[in-house]
């Protein structure tokens, strides 16, 4: 109760009281108290479910009445694992409309769901699907992915390579929870191996540098920046591809900041595969 006191920035006795008032109305406690500790109990949890739905109306509806008086600038919220793939189409969208605030969340998976289903985001940009009713989706960017090994490796005069082949190599991967590990776990089950990692790290660049150093091998994509100097072989088999993705939620409202960056994305991309 301290801490939500300080947060809302009223003295604690004043929240107290509102709490009490509110049970008082609804004619049931909403929280459990014992012991000097307070909680939800079902009844709150079934009121505040209500609650956070009806102000996600609300904030849509002061979306949608500003569409209609003509406001074009407005603010986009959105939620991304990776942000590197997007940083140049955000400029150029921020060219065409200065006037257009954003706000960036990175997210797991399975907190871009949560975001999208409660209305905290207008959309999302993710390379694995988000599988959960009313959910839309457009694939905006296909990204072949590729083993680079260092140079003087034995594989390093091939073109080409199957994962299968790759079962004793040293592997070098990201943490288990993110998304890009995630998908490439998925290319291994599929070559019916199990790597053996001897580092898992966060950032690209550092599987990169990790890379040239010898330390291993690993799946990368071809986007430029550090990977363009790694000796990247061409995976046969499984097929190895991620496909980014622009999410939205159908029955939540857009403003039309954020449709026209969804749009903007769609044509963007569009263009670059040309």
């Amino acid at each position: 109760m301290t801490k939500a006191a300080q947060e809302l920035r009223i003295a604690q006795p004043a929240l107290s009281k509102t709490i009490a008032r509110l049970e008082e109305d609804i004619g049931v406690p909403l929280f459990d108290r014992q012991g000097g500790r307070i909680r939800l109990n079902s009844f709150g949890k079934a009121f505040m479910d209500k609650v956070e739905k009806a102000l996600a109306l609300l904030d849509e509806g002061i979306k949608e009445v500003a569409d209609m008086s003509g406001l074009e600038q407005g603010s986009i919220h959105l939620a991304t694992s990776t942000l590197d793939r997007l940083s140049d189409a955000l400029g150029e969208f921020l060219a065409l409309h200065p006037e257009v605030q954003f706000k960036i969340t990175q997210a797991s998976i399975e907190e871009m769901a949560h975001l999208l289903e409660s209305g905290e985001v207008d959309m999302c940009f993710t390379p694995l699907p988000i599988d959960r009713p009313d959910i839309s989706a457009k694939i905006v960017l296909k990204e072949e992915v590729y083993l680079a090994v260092p140079q003087g490796h034995r594989f390093a005069g091939r073109r080409g390579i199957r994962l299968s082949e790759l079962a004793e190599e040293p592997f070098i991967g990201y943490k288990e929870e993110l998304p890009f590990q995630k998908m490439n776990d998925l290319f291994f089950q599929e070559a019916g191996i199990a790597p053996s990692f001897v580092c898992r790290v966060d950032e690209p660049a550092a599987i990169a540098s990790l890379v040239r150093a010898g330390l291993g091998v690993a799946l990368v994509s071809n986007c430029g920046g550090a990977n363009s100097a790694l000796h990247l072989l061409h995976i046969e088999s499984p097929a190895c591809q991620r496909n980014f993705q622009v999410v939205w939620h159908e029955k939540r409202y857009l403003s039309l900041a954020a449709r026209k960056f969804r749009d903007f994305l769609i044509d963007y991309f569009a263009n670059m595969a040309k």
